[in-house]
């Protein structure tokens, strides 16, 4: 094949004009607050799933992993959980799909101050100018992004984008937005700081109280005991989250790791879910002190 000059000159032109206009073109500056944490975990924890309806004007716009709901109170929105911080821009499309605008959400609530569920705060309340709302032992967490000093997985030290602002709330405390009222009920165990929250949904005449329970797992970074006499406070803490849960009104179970509550759906609406959440987590937290006891000779 024989190359004309003319033809050879502007091909050449051409691919030195591309390549300018790429060495030229401004990069993109990565956003600090959706930095992505947990790759090894995004398939689980950031499975895709579409937004639901739960019952009511409560909705589901998380993942297969992580939970993260959202109610219409009929005077903004309040979202529950917030995942990992990658995790932020898409659960804003899952609130656009279900026609909702992101800037109507005023409230965030935090279950407990760990990056899987407290990751994505820093980048929501950036992008829809919302309040978070959290336990008064969990607020210092949120706002240093670092995990507390007896925390069982402090060890890990998983940080996250820490939250500027948050508004603490206390045990048995309601939130009032509207045509909803959503309490606080302190669950701790898993963090001094972890909250589950509660609120009404209604359909017609027919209303059922959703439980979004924070998590209950007692897992923790390696050398951590929770049979030694620093942690008696997160074993007082645990049993009280028992008793606290299993007498709830529960109608509507979602726990913040959706497979924690052992449903193969991404919420439970059988009676006595919370008791049994509680009961599961009663059960692995004695097999955990046995296993302990085993290793120390104790």
């Amino acid at each position: 094949m024989v190359r004309r000059p003319g033809i050879l000159i502007a091909a050449l032109l051409l691919t030195g004009t591309a390549s300018a206009q790429q060495a030229t073109a401004p990069q993109q500056t990565p956003d600090p607050l959706t930095r992505p944490l947990a790759r090894d975990r995004e398939a689980t924890w950031l499975a895709p799933r579409a937004p639901e309806k739960v019952f009511g004007t409560t909705y589901l716009v998380g993942f297969g992993g992580l939970s993260v709901a959202l109610i219409d109170t009929g005077a903004g929105l309040i979202l529950v959980d917030a995942a990992l911080p990658q995790a932020a821009p898409r659960i804003l499309d899952n609130v656009r799909q279900l026609g909702f605008k992101p800037q109507d959400i005023k409230f965030i609530l935090s279950t407990e101050p760990h990056f899987d569920h407290a990751g994505g705060l820093a980048a929501l309340v950036r992008d829809t100018g919302a309040t978070v709302v959290a336990g008064n032992r969990a607020a210092a967490g949120l706002k240093s992004g670092r995990l507390d000093k007896d925390d069982p997985q402090l060890a890990y030290d998983h940080s996250f984008p820490p939250v500027a602002k948050v508004r603490t709330i206390s045990n048995g405390e309601g939130l009032t937005l509207g045509k909803v009222t959503v309490t606080a009920h302190q669950t701790a165990g898993h963090t001094a700081g972890s909250v589950s929250w509660s609120w009404p949904a209604c359909e017609g005449a027919t209303c059922r109280t959703v439980v979004f329970a924070s998590s209950l797992n007692p897992v923790s970074a390696d050398g951590y005991r929770y049979s030694a006499p620093t942690s008696a406070g997160i074993r007082t803490a645990f049993a009280q989250t028992y008793a606290t849960m299993k007498k709830m009104r529960c109608d509507i179970l979602i726990t913040a790791h959706a497979d924690q509550g052992g449903a193969k759906t991404r919420y439970l609406s059988n009676p006595g879910a919370c008791r049994s959440y509680a009961e599961a987590s009663e059960r692995a937290l004695a097999e955990r002190l046995r296993k302990e006891e085993v290793r120390t000779g104790g």
